[in-house]
């Protein structure tokens, strides 16, 4: 019995290891391009395409310019951040979502994302590209431009490193999968359990992986990791009609978004204290410490003064 309480502990915590879905209105709708240099390549590169959720996966890209390339997370989708590519468009940035599925390997899905890269670096002729990866997309996107990988970006281009709310330390709810006894008590069902929940990534997500004790140290070609990471504590997304938390937005606690010491140099570690989800906008809460921070480390421009009102208004419409 204490086995099978370990295992329904196990399944419990596990299920509560990603966001729960949040709201959202699906659009098609090309991303607003009135403050973008004018497009003039088409391409279709695998993983990647507009951050909408159109069935049309062409990029529309203006040769020369950076781009930056959003990843998200579990249960997320490039439509879920049509949003925050729209803030980056206002401010003359143009942006790819990519795409994988969630349950896969994170090696795997870091591996396409750096063919990927390394295509849209060759199609685009960029001076610069962004990846900026959210919660398990962090993951990704940083495995994508670690040193000396089979499948790795391959140099050429300067990259910048931005991770959100990144669990780097591994998935606490998610270390009963790596646990020996209790994989001997079940037979190894405890296996097959989280194996079900979390797919092929099961074992990666837990501290006590491979993938989490040697991140190893990052690529030439990347200039900087921005690391933000959230204090969660206490965040909500939404309350009853008495105040009380219905959806809690504490996904990950700030332990279990820090990086181990030897993976060459330090990255730029901010803190922000915002819930999981609401540091990266959804319907009713404006992403505004994150537009902050990514202008004041030069990860997008500063607002024009004369243009801090439009953008205040498009965040009204955006997260309304």
């Amino acid at each position: 019995m204490t086995a099978l309480r370990a295992l329904l502990l196990s399944i419990a915590l596990l299920l509560a290891a990603c966001a729960s879905p949040w709201p959202y209105a699906p659009d098609p709708s090309p991303i607003g391009s009135a403050r973008l240099p004018p497009a003039n390549t088409k391409a279709r590169i695998s993983g990647l395409g507009p951050c909408t959720d159109s069935a049309d996966r062409t990029l529309s890209l203006a040769r020369g310019e950076p781009v930056t390339v959003l990843v998200h997370g579990c249960r997320g989708s490039a439509g879920k951040f049509r949003s925050l590519a729209e803030v980056l468009a206002f401010h003359g940035r143009r942006s790819a979502c990519f795409s994988y599925d969630d349950r896969d390997s994170l090696t795997a899905s870091a591996g396409r994302l750096a063919l990927a890269v390394n295509e849209l670096a060759k199609v685009s002729d960029a001076p610069q590209i962004t990846l900026i990866g959210h919660s398990q997309g962090g993951l990704v996107a940083r495995k994508a431009v670690v040193r000396g990988r089979e499948t790795a970006v391959d140099g050429g281009v300067p990259i910048d490193l931005v991770t959100v709310s990144a669990p780097f330390a591994g998935i606490r709810s998610a270390n009963p999968c790596a646990l020996p006894w209790l994989r001997v008590a079940t037979l190894g069902l405890n296996d097959l359990m989280c194996w079900l929940i979390s797919g092929d990534k099961w074992f990666q997500i837990t501290s006590a992986s491979d993938f989490i004790r040697f991140p190893g140290p990052l690529a030439d070609p990347v200039r900087r990791h921005l690391m933000i990471v959230t204090d969660e504590s206490g965040s909500c997304r939404q309350h009853d009609a008495d105040g009380n938390c219905r959806v809690s937005d504490h996904v990950f606690a700030l332990d279990e978004q820090g990086l181990p010491d030897a993976v060459g140099a330090a990255p730029l570690r901010v803190e922000l204290r915002a819930g999981h989800v609401a540091v990266v906008g959804y319907p009713g809460a404006s992403p505004d410490q994150l537009i902050e921070t990514l202008q004041h480390h030069a990860v997008i421009p500063e607002t024009a003064a004369g243009r801090r009102e439009a953008l205040q208004r498009l965040l009204a419409r955006l997260y309304r």
